[in-house]
């Protein structure tokens, strides 16, 4: 059984910083791009972050300079190091794991961002 489980969120003001973890189960971590989403109310969801196999990483241009995507093989852990967080950076945070037609999904973990 696949498993993703976010953990990180919660509330931060304006400039502040939070890092968002995925541990995931149930994959071979090593060769599913993984990828961080977000979706705030009333919008669609959107890719915010991702990191390949080999470790490539791109990000959406809204967040270039203030997150940082990583993860540790060891400990089948993905991170969103998020810096300069903003009020519209607020939204429910999610996990993915792909590969090939193989798409899993983590519970979603929310960022709010306010003073």
């Amino acid at each position: 059984q696949v498993q993703l489980v976010e953990s990180g969120g919660g509330l931060v003001q304006p400039g502040g910083s939070l890092r968002l973890s995925c541990a995931a189960s149930g994959i071979i971590f090593s060769i599913y791009g993984m990828g961080w989403y977000r979706q705030a109310p009333g919008k669609q969801r959107e890719l915010v972050a991702s990191i390949t196999s080999g470790d490539s990483t791109s990000y959406a241009d809204s967040v270039k300079g203030r997150f940082i995507i990583s993860r540790d093989l060891s400990k089948n852990t993905v991170y969103l190091e998020m810096n300069r967080l903003k009020p519209e950076d607020t939204a429910v945070y999610y996990c993915n794991a792909a590969l090939r037609r193989r798409d899993y999904w983590g519970q979603g973990t929310q960022v709010t961002v306010s003073s």
